[in-house]
């Protein structure tokens, strides 16, 4: 196996949130991509009526994720709850503790390794 961390993160928008949410959604994808070379996958997609969202995110390692983390802490988590409703979280790879302890408050569905390959 290797030392990728990922996770789904499903959402909801919240009512009258919608411009709100696209706005910080490609402020986000922007900075992550201009800023953090160990975020391998962010990729943001919406069902059809625009109102469950899912967040799919892989990282190089555990450092890389928290890296993510602080920077999401720092300058969006605010507005990310105020205009999406978390409804599951499910972490796969292989998360150091302190990335579990990072995400407890999503209470993450862990998902462990058990076969398979990752290019």
């Amino acid at each position: 196996m290797n030392s990728h961390v990922c996770w789904m993160l499903e959402l909801q928008v919240r009512e009258g949130r919608e411009a709100d949410f696209r706005a910080l959604m490609a402020e986000m994808a922007t900075a992550t991509e201009a800023n953090e070379p160990g975020t391998l996958d962010y990729e943001w997609s919406l069902s059809a009526d625009g109102r469950t969202c899912h967040l799919w995110e892989r990282y190089a390692d555990s450092a890389a994720a928290l890296v993510h983390g602080a920077a999401f802490n720092t300058r969006y988590a605010a507005r990310f709850l105020d205009a999406l409703a978390p409804t599951r979280l499910t972490l796969y790879g292989s998360p150091s503790d302190e990335v579990k302890a990072a995400l407890a408050a999503f209470s993450p569905v862990v998902m462990e390794p058990a076969a398979g390959f990752s290019r």
